[in-house]
């Protein structure tokens, strides 16, 4: 196993800048999710950790090395891409051995790798068939074992599961998540979906336009984002939105939002400003919560367990709220809900989280 150190990298492709002094620290041994919207990098800074792209700034260190000037193959890494990128006429097990024959690894040790790799996987009746007998997970599993078999220090996976249909994206979730716990090996994965990073990493790193917005664990970044970017793009559903006025006090803040009664925000450190107050759609309270308003049900997600309500108030401004699905809602209906200081999340004009000091269990 081994940790990666990556210090002041940047790339650029002549004179446009895509990434610039990037410095993040992953341990030995954890999973490690590199999530973003399309564009943000996260593919790209993958690519570099493997060697596949030259970095134009900065050190990237595995280990004790610094391996900016050593081929993709000295890297001692093991990367899955979004393709299968399977050999066609070849069987599940020659797919497997390949590339550990072409290191001139002895018969016996690549028989021990592929069937070791086969019985984690659990594709051991799968070893004679070719890739055009296999199901779609089953392909994902044999391109995971190609990388297994290697025994690396660290995996890389360029988002392995946008390929699969729903059904089997959660079941090879659960899957891959099963295979860290039994390897134990340093894995960094590259997703737009953040619901795979929420579900799978030990820790995330958040990336915008090649800059690191957070990192942090899946809890740290639900309940603490340090920004509006964070807030709204971790979260599903996804966080609620308001604008509202800011007044310092002697105790904090008073915050003004639209449709909602002002209220006292102690411990909050906040000037005299526009400010954006957050609440998740599971923190609202059907027709209670401290500071209450009411809306009309525009729309009603029902889930089974839960249901969405997309309301909207008088202002114009629409919520989501999250609820027991064993209720009957109906569009149209109006209803009252509301929410404590505690459920708050508060962000500046600048787009920072504003900290909530003095209030107990406060967000």
């Amino acid at each position: 196993m081994a940790g990666l150190t990556l210090r002041n990298v940047g790339k650029s492709y002549g004179k446009v800048t895509v990434m610039s002094d990037l410095n993040l620290d992953i341990h030995d041994g954890e999973f490690l999710v590199l999530v973003g919207p399309s564009g943000c990098g996260k593919s790209t800074l993958l690519r570099m950790i493997a060697g596949l792209e030259e970095i134009t700034d900065g050190t990237v260190q595995i280990g004790e090395r610094v391996v900016n000037d050593l081929n993709a193959s000295k890297r001692d890494l093991s990367m899955v891409f979004q393709s299968y990128a399977l050999y066609p006429h070849m069987s599940v097990r020659k797919n497997l051995a390949f590339g550990l024959q072409n290191m001139k690894m002895s018969k016996v040790e690549i028989a021990r790798r592929v069937d070791e790799a086969a019985q984690i996987l659990q594709i051991e009746e799968l070893m004679d068939r070719k890739p055009r007998q296999l199901s779609g997970g089953q392909k994902q599993r044999v391109a995971i074992g190609r990388s297994i078999v290697r025994e690396p220090s660290l995996f890389l996976f360029d988002e392995p599961l946008s390929n699969l249909d729903a059904e089997l994206r959660v079941q090879m979730r659960v899957e891959l998540a099963s295979l860290y716990n039994k390897l134990g090996t340093t894995m960094i994965y590259v997703t737009h979906d953040q619901v795979e990073a929420m579900t799978m990493a030990s820790r995330i790193v958040v990336l915008r336009k090649g800059k690191i917005e957070q990192v942090g664990t899946p809890q740290e970044l639900y309940t603490r984002p340090e920004n509006l970017f964070v807030a709204g793009f971790i979260g599903s559903p996804k966080i609620n939105m308001f604008s509202a006025k800011a007044v310092p006090n002697a105790g904090g803040a008073t915050l003004d939002l639209a449709d909602f009664p002002a209220f006292d925000v102690a411990g909050l450190q906040a000037a005299q400003e526009d400010v954006t107050v957050c609440v998740r759609p599971e923190a609202f309270t059907l027709g209670g919560g401290e500071i209450r308003t009411t809306g009309t049900i525009l729309l009603v997600e029902y889930l089974g367990s839960e249901a969405l309500l997309h309301t909207q108030t008088k202002s114009g401004a629409t919520s989501l709220l999250q609820t027991s699905g064993q209720h009957d809602y109906a569009k149209g209906q109006e209803i009252e809900f509301g929410f404590g200081p505690a459920d708050l999340h508060v962000f500046g004009a600048d787009g920072n989280r504003i900290e909530i000091t003095q209030t107990e269990g406060g967000a």
